[in-house]
């Protein structure tokens, strides 16, 4: 199988999201997104490194990434960012990915950041030719679980007290989809039915 190529960054299209290339005038929607405390409680706080002039550059660069997929999730009805998603770490020998997500307040609620997994999950898979596509999630981010199981990822264990969080250890949840699983139900685990015959 020929390598994936993410030189091509793609505009993919939803119901309710158009996930499409960073520009560096989007850094100002993600500086309001990353201190969000909902946002802060599940990543942490954003460094004192990111200036805007910091995430200007950053998500300015992403269409030069040759071995990543950032893309910003906006409202189809709006057209506002209300987050990203990212396929990164990539590894040619395994044909993996590891997946994450950031929603803001503004997309939470409405199904915005399940269409957007769904959306680059199914991309990683068809266009890009991935093979696994894993994730990791603090246990108790309950949100964030949910939507993963809805995509159809599946648990695969459980890092035991990974890092302290306001006074408490914390566990790390580790979850993966695989082509095959994508396969038969295309992000639609509940129905078993593969997107390709929706």
């Amino acid at each position: 199988m020929s390598p994936a190529d993410f030189s091509l960054k793609p505009v993919l299209t939803g119901d309710r999201t158009v996930l499409r290339p960073f520009t560096e005038d989007d850094a100002s929607g993600i500086a309001e997104i990353i201190e969000d405390p909902e946002v802060i409680r599940f990543t942490g706080e954003p460094s004192n490194e990111l200036t805007l002039e910091r995430l200007r550059s950053w998500y300015g660069s992403r269409s030069a990434q040759t071995d990543r997929l950032d893309l910003a999730v906006t409202d189809r009805a709006t057209g506002e960012l209300v987050g990203e998603v990212v396929l990164y770490e990539w590894n040619p020998a395994g044909r993996s990915c590891t997946f994450r997500t950031l929603i803001g307040p503004r997309g939470r609620g409405r199904g915005l950041g399940t269409e957007a997994a769904r959306l680059i999950v199914g991309h990683g898979f068809e266009q890009l030719g991935l093979h696994r596509i894993e994730l990791e999630l603090y246990s108790y981010n309950h949100r964030a679980r949910h939507v993963y199981d809805k995509v159809g990822f599946v648990e695969e264990g459980v890092r035991r007290q990974t890092e302290m969080r306001d006074g408490v250890w914390v566990d790390e949840t580790i979850m993966s989809i695989l082509a095959h699983e994508w396969a038969a139900h295309g992000g639609h685990p509940e129905t078993g039915v593969s997107a390709t015959v929706r």
